[in-house]
């Protein structure tokens, strides 16, 4: 039940009798882990997207970073499309991080790493023949084989760089997709980060954590997002703290970490981080990884790799997995997807 230092074939082994209770789980299946791996390994890589009928409930909702389905049917356009486009494409699992059991449902925050070629038309126009490499977290609810919600994030600008398309053609033509469907950009005004002219609450809400580590570790999540400690990037990370963020930069030591932690809050100064989900599994490699599903709300009230800033309010939606040995994080996988912020940044005001 890991996916690190293991070839995708001890990952989907056919001869393994099921070392977890999965009622209601299609018979190959010998543990959460293998599920997930197996399944989206059979449904993508071995073009199987009729599997998607008995993996997904038939009103599953996927919240994806450029909007949101209601119906399986959906999902199953959606894949034999993008099959379609990337038909040499190869998704390889890094990690699966999970809780839950087949009683109550299971969640898991599955990373993937993308790889393939651009070699179908699709939405970001004709095929350019060029290759790619890009991360996908999905964080999938599921009961009895079947997925009934998903949160997805993609990262977008990264396959696009890669195509070399430009980001903000691409940016403008899908938010003028959107608008003529009558999309608008929803501005909610201040956050919640504080009231009025109290200060920021020193205290996480930990509602949603499973173990006192996991409260402790939103603690200073909040502490350095919401109160804007960004020293504590020395205290939290590791002197040799290896970072995956978006548009596939990958950075060393705390240093970098701490100018990506700053770029993106000065970005969005006012922004309020928003934990909705965490999960804890002990890793192989020693230590433990953490999976956090977050969100932040703001204003691009500041520069960054999005411009000048406009003063319009910026939703993220954001995945990341973290590594965590001798009480440090020594790795991190952090995605949001750029071309999703372009394109709220050019729709039109509600």
């Amino acid at each position: 039940m890991q996916v690190e230092k293991r070839d995708f074939v001890e990952l989907v082994p056919t001869d393994r009798p099921r070392s977890q209770s999965l009622d209601g789980f299609d018979p190959e299946y010998t543990d959460i882990v293998d599920y997930i791996v197996r399944c989206t390994h059979r449904i993508w890589d071995e073009k199987n997207p009729g599997l998607i009928y008995t993996h997904y409930a038939d009103n599953a909702v996927v919240y994806s970073s450029l909007g949101t389905t209601h119906t399986r049917e959906e999902v199953v356009r959606a894949t034999i499309q993008r099959i379609a486009e990337y038909p040499e494409r190869r998704g390889m699992a890094q990690q699966v991080i999970w809780n839950g059991n087949d009683k109550d449902g299971f969640y898991t925050s599955h990373l993937v790493t993308s790889s393939g070629r651009h070699i179908g038309p699709g939405p970001y126009g004709p095929p350019t023949g060029r290759n790619f490499i890009a991360r996908t977290i999905a964080d999938c609810m599921i009961y009895r084989n079947r997925v009934y919600r998903e949160w997805l994030v993609r990262d977008n600008a990264a396959m696009l760089k890669c195509l070399g398309v430009d980001l903000d053609t691409v940016a403008s033509q899908m938010a003028a997709e959107q608008a003529a469907k009558g999309v608008t950009l929803h501005e909610i005004g201040e956050g919640d980060r504080m009231l009025g002219q109290y200060p920021v609450n020193t205290k996480a809400d930990t509602d949603i954590a499973n173990s006192d580590d996991e409260a402790k570790f939103l603690q200073s999540l909040h502490e350095m997002w919401n109160m804007r400690m960004y020293g504590l990037v020395r205290d939290m990370y590791a002197p040799t703290v290896l970072a995956h963020w978006p548009s596939n930069r990958d950075t060393y030591g705390v240093a970098a970490m701490m100018t990506n932690v700053l770029n993106l809050a000065a970005m969005v100064p006012d922004a309020t981080y928003t934990p909705h989900h965490i999960a804890t599994i002990d890793s192989v490699e020693g230590g433990r990884k953490i999976a956090v599903r977050w969100s932040m709300d703001g204003h691009h009230m500041g520069w960054g790799f999005l411009g000048k800033p406009t003063n319009r309010r910026l939703f993220v939606q954001g995945m990341s997995h973290f590594h965590i040995r001798n009480g440090r994080i020594v790795e991190e996988w952090t995605l949001f997807d750029e071309l999703a912020l372009r394109i709220q940044l050019k729709l039109p005001l509600s």
